[in-house]
């Protein structure tokens, strides 16, 4: 057994393409140092986020934040990791555990556990999420002994997990959310993303919005973005992959992309080069996914996202995060709870730290203390995602 107590199984490669994979990965990661879009968080003489960072970030639609989250606050993300998969379903679609207890998610009505079979891609080239995956990446064959389905997705984590709901509450993380979407930003969703080593499926090239592409909000950040916490890091294997600037460039024919590389393979993309702690910053704009983890390390992401105000109020939703509705001023406040209940879970875990004020809720700090009350109310909490 390997991380996570993660079954190990033999690393596979990409068949006849593995030589042009091998390359593919060694040039991307070339670009990927070049860039110089990584480093420590760091504000300027007026306590904001140094322009530099937020420049960089702006440029290249992407921002790599190194050594945020310390080895015990991964030690302590690494159990909680570790009990949710104790807890997930045998397999797909059951309803108890491997040790016959009620699985993790049983009970509520949002969905909290998503599979992928071993090595596929299960978006690509369907209509799935508005279509948004158009072309369908290279699924290599996976061994022999690979179960029929591997958890690949925890969602609406906060409530399974208070590292993670910790971790939700970072200071320098919601001061970095304040930099880019004004202190009045929103929450988006939040997730456990596990790339299983030698099973972890891909995910297709994308862009992840879809409300205002041709509207008159519409420029570099107004379909918001994601954090992405690396418990164990990531690389060019299992990692997430970026298209620099794409995120710019409005809505993209991808579908095209792929069809002139005459492979998955798209030219100009990079590697996300993370160690563990580090949490790096995506726009959900920029054209992005993943290949196969084919590796022998997993990948586990801890994935939290934020959007400018208004961008999603009065916004009626696609109906790819939760069902259909119209995102009015209640169900942002509601949402919004959960980064109140963050701050002060964190605050009390660790009060050597300053701790963040939500400018929203000025003055209500003392409404939103962490305990069992709080924790029942963030039962399905994901039920009022905010995607756009």
């Amino acid at each position: 057994m390997g991380k996570l107590g993660l079954v190990e199984v033999p690393i596979v490669d990409y068949g006849e393409a593995e030589e042009a994979m091998a390359a593919y990965r060694a040039e991307g990661e070339a670009r990927a140092v070049a860039l110089g879009n990584k480093g420590p968080v760091r504000y300027g003489v007026d306590g904001r986020l140094h322009p530099d960072i937020v420049a960089s970030y702006t440029e290249h639609g992407f921002y790599i934040f190194t050594g945020v989250l310390g080895a015990d606050e991964l030690a302590e993300i690494e159990a909680d990791v570790a009990a949710m998969l104790d807890r997930a379903p045998i397999t797909k679609g059951a309803e108890v555990d491997r040790h016959g207890r009620p699985a993790l998610g049983t009970g509520l009505q949002g969905r909290n556990v998503s599979w992928v079979r071993p090595l596929s891609d299960p978006l690509g080239g369907t209509n799935a999420a508005h279509g948004r995956h158009p072309a369908k990446m290279f699924e290599p064959r996976p061994p022999a002994e690979a179960p029929e389905w591997v958890v690949q997705l925890f969602l609406g984590s906060l409530q399974f997990s208070e590292a993670c709901l910790r971790v939700y509450g970072h200071p320098d993380m919601l001061r970095v959310a304040e930099a880019i979407n004004g202190p009045d930003f929103t929450p988006f969703n939040e997730a456990v993303w596990i790339k299983q080593p030698g099973l972890g499926g891909s995910v297709a090239w994308h862009q992840d919005g879809w409300t205002h592409w041709d509207g008159p909000l519409m420029d570099e950040h107004t379909h918001g973005f994601n954090f992405m916490g690396q418990l164990y890091g990531c690389n060019a294997v299992n990692g997430l992959w970026v298209l620099p600037g794409s995120h710019r460039r409005g809505k993209i024919d991808i579908k095209a992309m792929v069809d002139e590389a005459g492979s998955d393979r798209i030219p100009g993309a990079v590697p996300l080069l993370c160690d563990p702690g580090d949490v790096a910053m995506t726009s959900r704009q920029a054209i992005h996914g993943s290949f196969a983890n084919t590796c022998s390390e997993p990948r586990v992401t801890i994935n939290f996202g934020f959007h400018r105000r208004s961008s999603v109020l009065g916004v009626t939703s696609g109906g790819v995060h939760n069902d259909v509705a119209v995102y009015d001023e209640d169900r942002i406040e509601r949402r919004s709870r959960a980064i109140m209940w963050a701050i002060d879970a964190r605050a009390r875990h660790f009060p050597h730290e300053d701790r963040y004020a939500y400018a929203p809720f000025a003055g209500r700090e003392d409404e939103f203390r962490w305990g069992p009350e709080a924790a029942a109310e963030l039962r399905d909490y994901n039920l009022l995602d905010l995607g756009i």
